[in-house]
């Protein structure tokens, strides 16, 4: 399974964004999908898990302001994020366990947001 997260960039302060993430090859195994960040000097941290029946689950952080789902076909993972502050400046990655064990898991490479004061 290979993961390819898009759609950061440069927003201001209160802006919102939408990012993507698609899944390619055996996207059957995929279970749980989510959005983890990572800011400078900072620990990785998960923001958002969505089943694949459509069960949502948020970190305290990302609860009222981000929202996680899942295209229609189960392959693509989005992340729309609103009322973006600057402490949401960070590298977000999406991940995929596997319905194989929890020895399989995948990642995406990161994409950048960054929020202006």
């Amino acid at each position: 399974v290979q993961l390819q997260a898009s759609g950061g960039g440069l927003v201001q302060d209160g802006g919102s964004l939408r990012l993507s993430c698609a899944a390619s090859g055996m996207i059957f195994v995929i279970n749980t999908m989510s959005w983890y960040r990572q800011a400078p000097g900072k620990q990785r941290e998960l923001l958002a898990t969505i089943t694949s029946d459509g069960t949502t689950n948020y970190a305290d952080s990302a609860q009222g302001r981000f929202s996680v789902s899942r295209g229609n076909a189960k392959n693509t993972l989005y992340l729309q994020m609103n009322s973006l502050k600057s402490e949401d400046t960070a590298v977000y990655y999406c991940h995929a366990d596997s319905k194989l064990g929890p020895e399989y898991d995948y990642w995406g490479q990161g994409t950048q947001v960054t929020v202006s004061s």
